[in-house]
C-alpha cells in the first residue's frame, strides 16, 4: 500500500506541529506530547519549523483547532513553504477533510505517521501484513477524502452518482483486501506459533519497554549478536528471539517492539500476535530509559499495555537503562519551588525505587556497557528460578563446560 513519501533525507520535508491543551491536559503535557512527535516526524524524515499549541475544552468538531488557530496555521504555511502540517491527535474524516480545503499543505494526524514509519520499518513477511492491515483499517472510514476533486463538480447532472459509485467500488476493493491480509495473517501466525511451541519447554524472557529506551542494545549486549539499533523511534518493529546462555542456564531471549502513548488502536490489534512473545513469556524484562524526564509516565504506559495483554502478572525485572545520561539538577537552598524529577539525585532515584517493591531493580548504562554484569546476575537469577521449578532435576554441575557456555546460534 502507498504510504507518504518521507524518505528524503538531503531534502527533508518541512513539517508544523499542532496540539491541543484540553481540560485534561496541561500545556508542559501537552508540549511533552509535541516533543514525541517532532521525533516521530524525525524518524520520518521530515524537518519541524514550528509547532502550533492552542487551549480548548475540547477539539472542535470540524477543525480541531479554533477558526483563528487555524487561520494562523494557514498563514504561516502560506508564507514559510510547508508541505506538511502534523496533527497530535487522531483527526476524524471530516476534520482531515475540512482542514485540508483551507490549509494549503497535506495534513497527517498522529496515527498517519505511525503507520507510515512502521510501514518503513517492517522487515519480515508477518509485520508487513500487520502494517498493511492497520493502514487499510485506518484507510476505510477516510475513503471520501481521495474523491475531494469531484466536489467542483457536483450539481452536474449524473457526475454526483458517479462519484459516490466510485468510493463504493473502492470500499469493495479495501474490504476484499482486508479478508485476503486477515487470511494471509492466519496462516503466518499458525507457522509462528508452530516455531514458539517447537521451542515452548526453553524459559522464555522478553524485553519490554517504551520506545527508544535502548532494548535492542541490551539485546545486543546480552546474546552478543548484531541486531539493528538506532536513536530513532521504532527501530525495531519486527520481534527477534536469541538464545542465550547464562550461568549454565540456556533461555530464549526476544527484543519486542516498543511502546508508545496514543499508540493507534488499529496498530495494536494487529499486532497482537507479535506482542504473543510478551504473553507467552516467563520473564519480563522493562528497559526503562531514566535520562527521560517524563520516565515514570513511560512506565505506566508500558504496564497499562501489559495490563491490556495479560502480562502484568510475571516476574519482572526492572532495568533503568541510560545513567549515563542523567542529568541531576541542584535545586538553590532558598529554592520553594515544587521539586521536579530532575531535582532527585541518581543515588535517591536507586533508593527509592529498589525500596517500592518485591521486583529487582537494576541501573545501567547499555551504551557504556555500565553495571552490565550486575544484570547478567540478576536475570539469571531469575532465570534459574523458572529453569529449576520446570526442571527440578536438571541442574548443572558448578564448573562444569555447560555452565560456562557462550550464547548460542540466533532463532528467527
Amino acid at each position: 500500500m502507498p504510504h507518504t513519501p518521507f524518505d528524503l533525507a538531503h531534502n527533508p520535508e518541512r513539517v508544523i506541529l499542532v496540539g491541543l491543551a484540553t481540560r485534561m491536559q496541561e500545556m508542559d503535557q501537552v508540549s511533552e506530547y509535541l516533543d514525541e512527535l517532532a521525533f516521530l516526524a524525525l524518524t520520518a524524515g521530515a524537518a519541524t519549523v514550528r509547532r502550533f499549541t492552542q487551549r480548548l475544552d475540547h477539539p472542535d468538531t470540524r477543525t480541531y483547532v479554533g477558526k483563528g488557530k487555524l487561520q494562523e496555521i494557514i498563514d504561516f504555511v502560506k508564507a514559510n513553504d510547508i508541505q506538511i502540517a502534523i496533527f497530535d491527535d487522531e483527526l476524524t474524516p471530516s476534520q482531515l477533510r475540512n482542514i485540508e480545503k483551507v490549509i494549503g499543505c497535506r495534513v497527517l494526524d498522529r496515527t498517519t505517521l505511525i503507520l507510515d514509519i512502521f510501514a518503513r520499518r517492517a522487515r519480515t513477511a508477518q509485520a508487513k501484513t500487520q502494517v498493511e492491515l492497520a493502514q487499510y483499517r485506518y484507510l476505510l472510514p477516510r475513503l471520501t477524502r481521495m474523491w475531494t476533486h469531484l466536489e467542483k463538480q457536483r450539481g452536474g447532472i449524473g457526475l454526483r452518482g458517479p462519484g459516490e459509485t466510485e468510493i463504493e467500488t473502492d470500499r469493495r476493493v479495501i474490504r476484499d483486501k482486508l479478508a485476503r491480509l486477515r487470511e494471509r495473517l492466519t496462516e503466518i501466525e499458525k507457522q509462528t506459533f508452530t516455531q514458539r511451541k517447537r521451542r515452548a519447554e526453553m524459559v522464555r524472557v522478553a524485553l519490554v519497554g517504551y520506545t527508544n529506551v535502548g532494548k535492542s542494545t541490551l539485546m545486543n549486549l546480552l546474546s552478543k549478536s548484531d541486531v539493528f539499533a538506532e536513536n530513532k523511534l521504532f527501530a525495531t518493529l519486527d520481534t527477534t528471539v536469541r538464545k542465550v546462555v547464562i550461568g549454565g542456564i540456556p533461555f530464549l531471549l526476544s527484543d519486542t517492539v516498543g511502546f508508545i502513548r496514543k499508540l493507534p488502536h488499529d496498530l495494536v490489534e494487529s499486532f497482537k500476535s507479535t506482542l504473543d512473545e510478551v504473553r507467552e513469556a516467563d520473564i519480563l524484562v522493562h528497559v526503562v530509559d531514566i535520562s527521560h524526564k517524563n520516565f515514570e509516565e513511560h512506565i505506566h504506559v508500558v504496564n497499562e499495555t501489559l495490563q491490556d495483554i495479560g502480562a502484568l502478572d510475571k516476574p519482572v525485572l526492572l532495568v533503568f537503562n541510560k545513567i549515563d545520561a542523567y542529568e541531576h539538577v541542584q535545586k538553590e537552598e532558598d529554592d520553594l519551588t515544587e521539586d521536579l524529577p530532575e531535582h532527585t539525585s541518581l543515588e535517591e532515584l536507586k533508593r527509592s525505587w529498589m525500596a517500592r517493591g518485591s521486583n529487582p531493580v537494576i541501573f545501567i548504562s547499555a551504551a557504556k556497557k555500565e553495571n552490565i554484569e550486575e544484570l547478567r546476575a540478576a536475570l539469571m537469577g531469575l532465570v534459574k528460578q523458572v529453569h529449576f521449578i520446570r526442571y527440578p532435576h536438571n541442574q548443572p554441575a558448578p564448573g562444569s563446560a555447560f555452565e560456562n557456555a557462550e550464547p548460542e546460534e540466533d532463532i528467527e
